[in-house]
């Protein structure tokens, strides 16, 4: 991913919070004529290894398990917050007219090695895992507990758990770092108008403190 270093996000707390808010990725692995793309629901465990350690699980149908390589690199997406930027958001059109308009987004890259895990007990500890955390702002939270065990040993039977260990995690935050901070705030506002409060407020991170004094 081409990272202009001002779009660069470093901080591992900023990552982890948005793979961890965001945790539907899009995963990328090496397959036979090409690339393969699954999207899946992952468990981040930010303790595990020096960058963290993503679980989730496919299909056993699915062939991307099948086609894991202890030598092939993966990475899966995280896609945050993400916006259309109008320059008619910007003041400096009233000032000189040169703007055009561009596509604001944050978004990680995490690249590791994944492993296929079969074990029963490891799956079954996934999915109660998966299920507490997606389940916890229900007002009577499912558990995996909930349905019959010869139902849930089936259905752990048709599943393959994945594990990534990230050796490396790419943030990149395109949130109008280049444009002068008036127009951050404007763009900030403009976005604001639309609903889109999660990108205003990436925008207006740190913009009005580095506005000019009058």
């Amino acid at each position: 991913m081409y990272v202009p270093k001002h779009f660069e996000e470093t901080d591992p707390a900023v990552l982890h919070r948005l793979i961890e808010s965001q945790p539907l990725g899009a995963w990328v692995t090496t397959a036979t004529g090409g690339l393969e793309v699954n999207h899946l629901p992952f468990l981040f465990d930010p303790q595990r290894g020096p960058h963290g350690t993503l679980l989730g699980h496919v299909a056993r149908a699915n062939p991307a398990w099948q086609a894991l390589s202890t030598a092939a690199e993966c990475v899966v997406i995280f896609q945050g917050p993400q916006a259309y930027i109008s320059p008619s958001w910007y003041p400096s059109k009233q000032a000189h007219g040169k703007v055009v308009p561009t596509w604001n987004y944050a978004v990680v890259h995490a690249h590791g090695v994944a492993r296929a895990i079969e074990d029963p007990v490891w799956l079954l500890d996934l999915v109660g895992r998966l299920s507490e955390r997606h389940e916890a702002g229900q007002r009577v939270p499912w558990k995996v507990s909930d349905a019959p065990r010869d139902y849930i040993d089936g259905l752990l039977n048709a599943i393959v758990g994945i594990e990534i260990p990230v050796s490396r995690l790419i943030g990149k935050w395109k949130v109008s770092q280049n444009r002068p901070a008036a127009d951050r705030l404007g763009v900030a506002a403009g976005l604001r108008s639309q609903g889109n409060d999660p990108m205003a407020q990436l925008v207006g991170r740190d913009a009005a403190s580095i506005l000019p004094p009058e």
